[in-house]
């Protein structure tokens, strides 16, 4: 990763229920995956501004530490790389409270796909935000 990479950003928090434990009694990792892909799939979404948006692929997914029952964490997803069609995406959770890393996932990749469900040129460059994109509608 190079300097120019932006700084991720938290704004996702989960509270780890009764639900969400595997036999061990901590967060099952499908169930943190599941929330990964639902959060990078709407920030990609977002960024490429068409809801027709599908995960391509996950890169090696590092489980550093299992968060417990009552445990809230937060997922910081950025944008690293936008292709003709694709964006990719890093991925990193840590707990609120303690900032204790939970797991990394260094490349999600998603393509942007047009009406017809094939792969479609997005045109996008570089990471936007919406309240930038709505300054000129006010």
């Amino acid at each position: 990763m190079h300097s120019s990479t932006p700084v991720l950003n938290f704004h996702t928090r989960k509270w780890v229920k009764p639900e969400d434990l595997n036999p061990n009694h901590t967060l099952f990792g499908g169930r943190l995956l599941q929330w990964i892909d639902e959060e990078a799939v709407i920030y990609a979404i977002v960024q490429l501004e068409n809801q027709h948006v599908v995960t391509k692929y996950i890169s090696e997914i590092n489980f550093i530490s299992a968060p417990k029952q009552g445990d809230i964490i937060e997922l910081g997803i950025v944008a690293t790389h936008f292709g003709r069609t694709s964006l990719t995406l890093r991925c990193e959770v840590r707990n609120k409270l303690t900032h204790q890393a939970i797991l990394t996932i260094e490349k999600l990749v998603f393509v942007n796909l047009g009406l017809d469900g094939l792969p479609e040129p997005h045109g996008k460059t570089q990471i936007s935000f919406v309240k930038d994109r709505l300054d000129g509608l006010t």
